[in-house]
């Protein structure tokens, strides 16, 4: 079986935009990714259905672009771009039909309408305050807007150290209803729910540690359970923990280390997380991986050089083994299994 990848890029050496390659599972191979949409730094994005959303930027102006994806054709349906910094995370709600992006340099959340026509209507935009202790932490740095699974919008601020929950209306309206503030310099990144829909697992990108959060459905409030760190203890260079995934079983949790460059790999025991494995991506800067459709790969991009490895996963253990290495990945930041 053939599984479609899309990639995410930044385009600041070589890379042209969005590129596209195959899994093949039979020969647990990927072929070489090319080129598929000329557009730039597409570093975050997401599928529906046949249209393709994408983080996009255009000279000194920044925001998302929507694709219509046709009999192996990209036909640009609309684009919303404002002066300054592009989006870091792009999001879809299919029940509201509504997109939701974080824009870490701003601090903002924007909502917009992704309409019949596929093109985009702004619909709300919410800028969040507060800082941290660290130098990262200078202001709001909103790096995650998705939602929870009753329907709210959660989102993550590396800058202030929060997770805060919105209600949505249908017209894409923000309300604020929770907010929780984590330990300081924890550097909040990325989220991901289990099955359960109420535990969390919420990466800090500052801190290496990935935290177990539970998530109340009556209140929309997140508590603190457990926080483990996502590196060795004796490392004791530069790493920031970058993306977050997890088994739809909910057993395994995922996360890449870029400075130690590796995966670590957690088992969920008794509603806690223990480290079974740590291995190496081959290569530097891992800024984002997938599971594919089945689970039984992981596929991961290393950004700084511009490759990726893809590793066979045991669905009973959760263990990874590396099976292909140095496949060619310009500026690679966003792996997207369609």
């Amino acid at each position: 079986m053939k599984e479609q990848i899309y990639f995410g890029t930044y385009t600041k050496k070589t890379s042209q935009g969005i590129y596209h390659a195959f899994l093949d599972t039979d020969t647990a191979q990927v072929s070489t990714p090319q080129i598929a949409i000329t557009v730039e730094n597409p570093t975050y994005l997401t599928i529906t259905d046949q249209t393709l959303l994408t983080v996009a930027k255009k000279g000194p102006l920044g925001g998302i672009a929507a694709y219509e994806l046709a009999d192996d054709s990209y036909v640009l349906t609309d684009d919303a771009l404002v002066a300054g910094p592009n989006p870091c995370y792009v999001a879809f709600d299919k029940k509201r039909s509504l997109v939701y992006t974080a824009n870490y340099h701003k601090g903002q959340i924007d909502v917009y309408r992704l309409n019949n026509d596929k093109t985009l209507t702004l619909c709300d935009s919410v800028v969040q305050t507060g800082y941290g202790p660290r130098k990262e932490q200078d202001g709001s740095h909103v790096h995650y807007t998705d939602l929870t699974p009753d329907g709210r919008l959660v989102v993550v601020d590396l800058g202030n150290d929060t997770v805060s929950t919105y209600d949505i209306s249908a017209e894409g309206k923000l309300a604020p209803v929770s907010i929780l503030k984590t330990k300081a310099e924890l550097g909040p990144r990325h989220l991901v729910f289990a099955p359960d829909k109420k535990t969390a697992y919420l990466v800090g990108e500052l801190s290496s540690t990935v935290s177990v959060l539970d998530y109340d459905l009556t209140t929309g409030a997140f508590h603190l359970l457990q926080t483990v760190s996502t590196i060795p203890d004796d490392w004791t260079e530069h790493n920031g923990a970058a993306a977050i995934r997890i088994s739809n079983d909910g057993r395994f949790v995922y996360v890449s280390n870029r400075g130690h460059n590796s995966l670590a790999v957690f088992e969920v025991l008794d509603g806690e997380l223990k480290l079974i494995q740590h291995l190496t991506t081959h290569g530097d800067f891992p800024r984002d991986f997938a599971l594919d459709p089945t689970e039984r790969f992981i596929l991961v991009a290393n950004q700084n050089t511009d490759n990726a490895t893809l590793y066979t996963r045991d669905q009973e253990t959760g263990l990874l083994a590396c099976c292909q290495k140095d496949i060619p990945l310009p500026e690679g930041v966003c792996v997207y299994f369609k």
